[in-house]
């Protein structure tokens, strides 16, 4: 465990002396009134008081927080797929990536109410710089990518990672998830980075890599949210890099990201969980491609081509895509109510009167549909 010491989350042991020493951190104090604004503090102290485990603290508090979450601000999380899944199997979850913290949340309150393994989670160090989120990220079981390394330490840094989830998922029979991608996807258009799958790679040993991915049992895995709290937000970054200028992150956005895609209006969420990649499809690949970027290459192309076909299209992607297009492609696929709605939408959020703006807010919402079509039509 040495090697992976400083990335791992927290051993069960140390569940209850964590707890103790942020119960009265604001920010916790904040997430516990949230999720249990009807129980005193001495109430929230005896719940934490109970939890010696991640499976615990997870089950009691943060499966009650993501509860709250999808009351106050979706139409409701709905899933499928999950019902043709192993509960006594560990799985490689690989998805599109929208939200920091909430894809792995709301997979894992899926995961949790079909008893099926829940996972270790991957996330970017970057994104838990406060104390406190590293805090609750252990006490979540989510492990860390270290992000802005020199290519020497970057090498290094990957083969400790890759061999940590190796660890996981075949030593300790835990699932795991990671993002298809490092960060997350901010235009809407989601396709599997050949790095990660690369990075994953590594640690195979002697096997060759069709036999070490059909041993993680991937299973391709798509995040559909009717709407983007934060698309918004996400708009400085995507015009920047339209117009080929250097995006710098103020000191705040991933923890204002973090806030505004819990709490903002998400719409309907749908999680669809895909057939496990099997031993036949790596094997194909290995037989079509002699080289290892090949294979890889498709290997991302095979996984994207899972996610798309269970990604859920909204209303809201149809409405996108026809007001990019200016065509009236997909207006069966919405009510004339649902694209004024969307429209109102538009002007509150952008100045639908700048061209690249506009194209880049509806490219954001209209891309799955594109993609999609791009795949499959």
């Amino acid at each position: 465990m040495k090697e992976f010491e400083d990335i791992r989350f927290y051993k069960d042991s140390e569940v209850q002396p964590a707890l103790m020493e942020y119960l009265g951190h604001p920010m916790i104090k904040a997430l516990l009134q949230f999720t249990f604004p009807e129980k005193s503090s001495e109430e929230i102290a005896a719940i934490l008081g109970t939890c010696h485990s991640i499976r615990d603290f997870q089950s009691k508090v943060i499966y009650n927080s993501v509860l709250k979450v999808i009351e106050k601000s979706t139409e409701g999380l709905t899933y499928s797929g999950f019902d043709k899944l192993d509960s006594r199997q560990a799985y490689f979850y690989m998805s599109n990536h929208r939200d920091i913290i909430l894809d792995t949340c709301l997979l894992n309150t899926t995961l949790y109410e079909q008893d099926l393994i829940m996972t270790a989670s991957a996330i970017g160090d970057n994104l838990v710089q406060k104390p406190f989120l590293m805090t609750l990220s252990r006490l979540n079981r989510n492990f860390l990518v270290k992000r802005g390394l020199g290519p020497r330490e970057m090498l290094k840094s990957s083969m400790v990672l890759s061999a940590y989830i190796k660890k996981l998922l075949l030593e300790d029979g835990r699932s795991v998830w990671m993002a298809q991608r490092e960060g997350r996807t901010k235009d809407g258009s989601d396709y599997t980075q050949q790095g990660v799958l690369k990075m994953l790679g590594m640690a195979k040993g002697k096997q060759s890599l069709a036999q070490y991915f059909a041993d993680l049992k991937i299973v391709p895995m798509a995040i559909s949210y009717e709407f983007d709290p934060t698309d918004i937000l996400k708009m400085p970054e995507i015009l920047a890099k339209r117009m080929k200028e250097e995006y710098v992150k103020s000191a705040n956005e991933d923890f204002n990201s973090i806030m505004q895609g819990a709490l903002g209006n998400k719409g309907r969420i749908h999680i669809n969980a895909g057939e496990v990649l099997g031993k036949e499809v790596f094997e194909e690949i290995e037989e079509k491609h002699a080289s290892i970027n090949a294979q890889l290459k498709a290997i991302a192309s095979k996984i994207d081509e899972h996610i798309y076909r269970n990604y859920k299209l909204w209303p809201a992607n149809y409405i996108a895509f026809d007001l990019l297009k200016n065509s009236e492609t997909y207006a069966e696929k919405y009510s004339d109510k649902e694209k004024r709605q969307f429209e109102r939408r538009l002007t509150r959020r952008i100045d639908v009167k700048n061209p690249l703006e506009l194209n880049s807010y509806l490219l954001m919402y209209a891309n799955p549909v594109i993609n999609k079509e791009a795949l499959y039509e």
